[in-house]
């Protein structure tokens, strides 16, 4: 997506360890246009998919899958990390470990809001090493719905997360896919 790949050139700043942090549009101030734009063509590409509901993991994910599940005309879910009050009992839970936070956190679901007749669509704002993904899949797994794929803002494909989905069986839209950080600039991948 041009649009993306424009804003990532222009805003994103490459860390070491390969991170990029683009906190001035997605995840800490988040651009609510662009957001918009992202979440149509997530809608456009799994349109035919049968989705009923988007899901995410907090927090970062909210926006894209929000904007994503407000196109499609469907609820949004997000998969909370932080124990609360309000969600304590008859959980869906998967273990992912944050490369960026660099520990592990319990994702959490309310079994109230997941059916055996769901079909979801994941949403997240990277794909790197596919832990937030996989502990989707499980919770899918767990409530026995079906994945109508994968959506991610940006992916590295350098990484193993494309793999990861790819194996999985499950159709992957990446609206950024970047193929290498080099020299402190970013590659996009070609296909």
């Amino acid at each position: 997506m041009k649009i993306l790949e424009d804003r990532i050139l222009q805003d994103g700043t490459i860390l070491p360890g390969d991170v990029l942090k683009v906190d001035n549009f997605l995840n800490h101030q988040v651009d609510p246009q662009l957001m918009d734009q992202l979440g149509a063509e997530f809608a456009r590409r799994f349109k035919n998919a049968g989705v009923t509901k988007v899901l995410t993991v907090e927090s970062s994910g909210i926006a894209p899958a929000v904007m994503a599940a407000l196109h499609l005309g469907v609820p949004m879910i997000f998969a909370r990390k932080h124990k609360s009050l309000t969600l304590t009992d008859h959980l869906y839970t998967a273990k992912v470990y944050s490369y960026t936070k660099q520990g592990n956190n319990d994702i959490s679901i309310d079994r109230r809001f997941l059916s055996a007749d769901d079909n979801v669509l994941i949403i997240d704002d990277f794909l790197a090493n596919g832990q937030a993904v996989q502990g989707l899949l499980d919770i899918a797994e767990s409530a026995q719905i079906k994945v109508a794929g994968v959506g991610v803002v940006i992916e590295k494909r350098f990484q193993k997360g494309h793999q990861l989905v790819k194996d999985a069986g499950l159709p992957l839209v990446a609206l950024a896919s970047i193929a290498k950080f080099e020299n402190g600039s970013v590659t996009f991948a070609q296909d």
